[in-house]
């Protein structure tokens, strides 16, 4: 048993193709940057409307964790119980410099090289990556409704222990799939899905404040996400893999986990 102090970077949406224990994966960076997936944790421990339980974005925890025999990737861990310390949350000032210092230590920007280091021996599976260009942002009709499998999860595993609520209606299905099309530095595209627990949180806001139209609450994550994002910020990729995928030796087995985007820096004209 171990306690580490981490940084929470990703909570990705709930998503019946995952694994039982992997249905929402957190996962976060150690101070000498380097990443660490926990799993299980229970939906109820990342209800942060009805609990605060200091799992949010950017916020330094100690938690005892233990690393997983069942998962060959490094940096998948268990925790030994929920017993939470939080320490400090890292804000955004001055272009997120105190979150920089954490989450940009180790930066991948080739294609390539991420892929020969997801393969064994090392078996990398979490990573920020720095595209050279962001070409496009994707959306695709999904199904308005959770599989059975989604069902049949609640029956197998205490992930949805303490929710008071159904599960089902706590963390809606999204009807859509997001994704970006990149470049890396030689200019090797790639199209990656989005499962950060961010966008899909958006989408149901922007479509509350569109009264029930979907089509204006696209619109909407997708300004913020490709138009805004792209003109305004300088945007890295958290990327991961699922055991499933990766253990199958996919051809690319990661997708995009969480985003990283500070504003772009202002530089200042000096007059001669």
């Amino acid at each position: 048993m171990a306690v580490k102090k981490i940084l929470i970077t990703v909570t990705t949406y709930p998503l019946p193709s995952r694994s039982y224990d992997e249905l929402v994966c957190t996962a976060g960076i150690l101070e000498d940057g380097s990443w660490i997936r926990i799993y299980p944790i229970p939906l109820s421990f990342l209800n942060q409307i009805k609990k605060d339980t200091g799992f949010k974005k950017y916020t330094w925890i100690e938690l005892d964790v233990k690393e997983r025999t069942d998962d060959f990737r490094p940096e998948s861990h268990s925790p030994n119980n929920y017993d939470v310390k939080i320490i400090d949350t890292l804000g955004t000032k001055n272009y997120w410099k105190e979150r920089k210092k954490i989450c940009l230590k180790n930066i991948y920007t080739n294609k390539a090289k991420l892929l020969n280091d997801s393969k064994s021996p090392t078996n990398i599976s979490l990573v920020t990556f720095k595209p050279t260009k962001i070409t496009n942002f994707i959306v695709e009709d999904d199904s308005k409704e959770w599989k059975d499998e989604w069902k049949e999860l609640r029956k197998q595993t205490d992930l949805f222990a303490e929710i008071e609520s159904d599960p089902e209606k706590l963390i809606p299905k999204v009807p859509y799939k997001f994704s970006y099309t990149f470049e890396d530095d030689e200019g090797v595209s790639s199209t990656l899905m989005i499962e950060d627990w961010e966008i899909f949180q958006l989408y149901w806001n922007c479509l509350w404040d569109a009264d029930g139209n979907e089509k204006t609450a696209i619109k909407k994550v997708k300004q913020k996400y490709f138009d805004t994002f792209i003109n305004q910020h300088d945007v890295y990729l958290f990327l991961g893999t699922t055991m499933q995928w990766h253990r199958r030796r996919a051809n690319n087995p990661f997708v995009i986990i969480g985003t990283f985007h500070p504003k772009t820096e202002q530089q200042l004209s000096l007059d001669i």
